[in-house]
């Protein structure tokens, strides 16, 4: 509005029009005009806070011949100002009254809130008067309910009380007559009743009947202990037979201290146990290694036994079987470790074998027979067992051309069981049950022995296989009959036997421990790859037929390296021959491209054998296991 009042006052003047200078103009900042715009909405040109008053002239009268309604314009400019002057003279005297009522209004409200003030005191004091009358109300009501508490409370002790005493003297009779069945109940009643009277131990006579359960309890236990000495091995025990007073007396002790039930199985099981330890001492011949099997047989006869005389005796779940056969786990093991101490230099690697084998099934029998829950304490490191199904393949050494069956490929554990010597043993589940490894984890310190037979086992192999490539070269050279490739196809089936061999014994030792042995294991991988890469490849690369050259494995891969990738087949071809002469005959040719295969075949596979190693082998082990120099040694 004041804008536009501005703007006519400046197209009446006429000095306006001839110096721009003059412009004046209302300029306000970007948030007050966005708010004008907000309340005064226009889409006047005069409006608008960028208005120019030539460009607005120049609108109306673009052309000369529109200056002739030139009187019109200013008319109508006349009547814009009259308009917004009324406008403006109507809004000045409509805000005439406005600073009188705004002082009426204000007076009129702090009446009202004087007048609200007032209200909310007398609610408050109303507040007040009626919280006391509900106090004196409920005063009579809360003193009713206290004491109903205290009364039920004062009935609820007394009743304990009272059954207490009743329970004290019963069970002081029945534990003097040994009526164990008749005193299961009011044992735990009073058992569970003293738990109420902790906080009364002050007072005398909850302190004398306090004392009187202790030492009836302890009465019990002692009285049952007896019981069960006398019947397994006072004067009678021969002729002893399960009865049911020593049932009840079972579930008497199993409402006592629980001390009283380790201490009763521990003999009980000491005792079952006896004879086992009389039979198979380190003095017996039966305790050596080779008649292992005769502890087992030993423990599945007296479990047996044991189950069809006296299991019904005890709760089923106090698991004595169970019990009896972890101790005997426990017992053979420290024996088996401490005559083995004694006599190590009598045990060879067939016998370990065959102990750890048998011992192994056995375990695998307590697993499915048992749960394993009275073990306290399980192992923290389980041994990982090798579980990997069988698959089919087809002969690794079928056709020359074919590469070796990789034995560390998936797929491939059947080829490689059947080529395994008969000392492999059985495949066994993975540890699902705490008794596997309870017995045979004594062995692993006397895997070394293993380990040095693999060590003789791989010395023989490569012994063979030196033997088995000398007789096809000797065949070959003097009779001139030999077969075309006889020589390459038994270089690749060394190959194929070395990782076979590797593989069954990989896969045994991982039966047997996943540990030290495993690293200990991988050593010798690596020191039979060297062996075999010098002396069944390197050392049978054929002598170069030209005078003075040499036969060595760098001469020949640096003849190669000369090649150029564009014309690799005739530059191979110039290679085998100079001039007239051939370096190489057709079957030294065949040989060594055979050796070069193999070669190859050794690299791929020994990356794998790593790799499995470190699977199989535990954790604080893997980093040592590095198979790269027996790696490059095969690249070169």
């Amino acid at each position: 509005m004041y804008r536009r009042i501005l703007t006519m006052s400046f197209i009446e003047d006429e000095e306006y029009l001839e110096d721009e200078s003059a412009i004046v103009s209302a300029c306000f900042p970007p948030e007050v005009q966005n708010a004008i715009d907000q309340v005064l909405p226009s889409n006047d040109p005069l409006d608008q806070p960028d208005f120019n008053a030539v460009d607005y002239i120049n609108s109306l009268f673009p052309t000369e011949q529109s200056l002739s309604n030139i009187d019109d314009v200013v008319n109508n400019m006349h009547c814009k100002i009259r308009a917004i002057d009324d406008e403006i003279r109507a809004v000045v005297r409509g805000q005439t009254n406005v600073g009188q009522d705004g002082k009426q209004a204000l007076e009129e409200a702090q009446k009202v809130i004087r007048q609200l003030f007032v209200h909310i005191k007398d609610i408050k004091a109303k507040a007040e008067q009626s919280e006391e009358m509900v106090k004196e109300i409920t005063r009579d009501i809360k003193q009713l309910d206290c004491a109903k508490r205290n009364l039920t409370s004062a009935i609820t002790t007394l009743n304990h009380l009272h059954m207490l005493v009743e329970g004290v003297e019963s069970l002081q009779v029945l534990t003097k007559k040994r009526h164990y069945g008749e005193v299961v109940m009011p044992l735990q009643a009073v058992i569970e009743v003293m738990e109420h009277f902790k906080e009364y131990t002050d007072i005398p006579q909850i302190r004398q009947l306090g004392e009187e359960v202790t030492c009836i309890r302890a009465a019990l236990a002692d009285q049952i202990m007896a019981d069960f000495r006398d019947a397994f091995s006072g004067p009678n025990a021969k002729h002893f037979s399960p009865n049911r007073q020593l049932a009840e007396a079972c579930l008497v002790i199993s409402v006592l201290d629980p001390k009283v039930k380790r201490d009763l199985l521990k003999w009980f099981i000491g005792l079952q146990l006896a004879e086992y330890t009389h039979l198979f001492q380190e003095s017996q011949d039966t305790a050596w290694l080779d008649k292992v099997d005769r502890r087992h047989a030993w423990l599945k006869r007296h479990l047996v036994e044991f189950e069809e005389k006296f299991g019904p005796m005890f709760p089923p779940s106090w698991e004595v079987s169970e019990r009896i056969a972890v101790e005997f786990c426990h017992i053979t093991r420290n024996e088996l470790s401490n005559i083995m101490s004694r006599r190590k230099g009598e045990i060879d690697v067939k016998l370990l074998l065959y102990a750890i084998q048998r011992t192994m099934n056995f375990e695998t029998l307590l697993s499915r027979r048992f749960s394993g829950v009275t073990i306290e304490e399980k192992e923290k490191n389980s041994v990982r067992m090798s579980n990997k199904g069988v698959g089919d393949s087809g002969n690794p050494f079928e056709e020359p051309e074919q590469k070796p069956l990789n034995p560390f490929e998936e797929g491939n554990e059947k080829e490689v069981l059947e080529k395994s010597e008969s000392n492999v043993l059985p495949r066994i589940k993975p540890r699902v049950s705490p008794f596997q490894g309870i017995i045979s984890k004594c062995f692993e310190p006397y895997l070394y022995i293993y380990i040095d037979s693999v060590d003789r086992n791989l010395a023989e192999l490569m012994e063979q296989f030196q033997e088995e490539l000398k007789k096809k070269n000797f065949s070959s050279g003097d009779t001139g009959g030999g077969e075309s490739g006889q020589v390459g196809e038994g270089v690749l089936s060394t190959c194929a036997d070395l990782f076979i061999f590797y593989k069954k014994c990989l896969v045994q030792c991982a039966q047997l421990s996943t540990g030290q042995p495993m690293l200990d294991l991988a050593g010798t991988f690596q020191k039979y790859l060297r062996e075999y890469a010098l002396k069944l490849l390197q050392n049978n690369l054929p002598k170069i037929s030209t005078p003075g050259s040499l036969t060595s494995m760098s001469s020949l891969t640096r003849d190669f390296r000369d090649l150029s990738k564009s014309g690799l087949i005739q530059n191979f071809q110039s290679l085998l021959k100079e001039g007239e002469v051939t370096r190489y005959t057709r079957e030294e040719q065949e040989k060594v491209c055979s050796i070069l295969t193999a070669a190859e075949y050794c690299l791929d596979t020994t990356q794998q054998l790593e790799e499995k190693l470190k699977e199989k082998v535990d954790p604080p082990y893997c980093e040592k296991i590095n198979l790269s120099s027996e790696q490059d040694i095969f690249h070169r």
